[in-house]
């Protein structure tokens, strides 16, 4: 007898079977399970994604790009309601474009190829094929804002996780659909919502005239590595779904690097990554780097287990594995790290001034601030 290939033992690529199945998740498990390339891929983050919930991870939903556009707020919804995330973040664009439809502020749907000079023209900013007024849609989401900001009494600096729980309670109160927004659902789920670049949105642009005339929120970027950083201490274990990359991806792992790196608190490194995106690591951006670079600093606890990238659109993609956590998952308990926040802190600070390698790293400094 011919002795077996030890790289021949896998599971046979047959003809696909795609009329045989009735269901989301039976056609992941049955085609896509069954095929290769990114089909498989794909099929490898629903079934992380569901041992992830099944392991009560806490688990982040980082948010790239524009995703609520076109409609992504939907299934943000869903997940905070039935426990599946914990804690977003997110690039401002998304924070802001969410609230339009909790207002019935129109987004449509355009071309692609349309004369940009002829929309610009009519008052029409697009996003690839998705078109949003300036004096239908944008100007009145600018007004809502500052609304927000004017009638909020600050006091101190603020994280965006606190900036973007006030500007949902408010959307609870004022909105007519507030059932539309993802910002809404995770001020009542208690679910924080990140921005490590606040300045760099809508959002951020709002709150210009009243921080140049001494008013506003004095948001605290630092304060965010903080509490994020807490969550990620405090679990058992922890996971992350990243949409595309960029700044919110990064802003999740750097919660590794910060505990050991930085608090000589080593956990070692995430549990579950999946990442969905079009971003490639052969030209050394952030975005398109692998669990596996990710490992060499520090970042992932073991990248052969439980992590994958499904190289697609994460239009297409995140949908489908929304759809297949809720078909496969029981709703688990809403964690609400935004009322539990300042404990976690605490804790961590409190853990610090326990550690030997912290004290003798940070010992003068913190003597310095009375702190010792």
């Amino acid at each position: 007898m011919a002795k077996k290939n030890p790289h021949m033992q896998g599971n046979m690529i047959e003809p696909l079977p795609v009329a045989k199945n009735k269901s989301v998740k039976d056609f992941i498990d049955n085609v896509f399970g069954a095929s290769g390339y990114n089909a498989r891929r794909l099929h490898e983050a629903c079934d992380i994604y569901s041992r992830m919930i099944g392991a009560d991870a806490s688990i982040a939903l980082t948010l790239a790009g524009a995703m609520t556009p076109i409609g992504m707020s939907g299934p943000f919804i869903e997940l905070i309601k039935k426990g599946f995330v914990d804690f977003f973040i997110s690039t401002g664009a998304n924070c802001y474009h969410d609230l339009h439809r909790a207002f019935n502020l129109p987004v449509t749907q355009g071309r692609f190829d349309a004369d940009d000079g002829e929309l610009n023209e009519h008052g029409v900013a697009r996003i690839y094929d998705t078109y949003i007024g300036d004096d239908e849609t944008l100007l009145p989401t600018d007004r809502i804002i500052r609304e927000v900001c004017e009638q909020t009494e600050w006091s101190g600096p603020v994280s965006t996780a606190t900036l973007h729980n006030i500007i949902g309670k408010a959307v609870l109160e004022k909105a007519p659909c507030p059932e539309k927004s993802f910002v809404a659902a995770a001020a009542k789920y208690g679910v924080p919502i990140f921005c490590p670049s606040p300045g760099d949105s809508s959002i951020g642009m709002n709150f210009v005239v009243s921080r140049m005339f001494g008013g506003g929120p004095a948001i605290d970027p630092i304060l965010d590595i903080i509490e994020s950083t807490a969550i990620v201490r405090a679990a058992k274990k922890n996971g992350v779904i990243i949409l595309g990359g960029g700044a919110p991806k990064n802003f999740y792992m750097q919660t590794q690097p910060t505990l050991w790196q930085i608090l000589f608190d080593n956990h070692g490194g995430h549990d579950y990554f999946i990442q969905l995106t079009t971003d490639t690591p052969q030209w050394g951006g952030l975005s398109g780097a692998t669990p596996q670079e990710a490992k060499s600093w520090g970042k992932v606890r073991d990248p052969q287990v439980n992590t994958t990238v499904v190289y697609s659109c994460s239009s297409i993609t995140f949908p489908l594995i929304t759809r297949y956590a809720l078909d496969t998952c029981k709703a688990r308990k809403p964690r609400r790290l935004m009322d539990a926040l300042p404990a976690l802190v605490q804790d961590m600070k409190t853990s610090g001034g326990g550690n030997p390698e912290f004290k003798k790293a940070y010992g003068r400094m913190l003597k310095r601030l009375g702190q010792a």
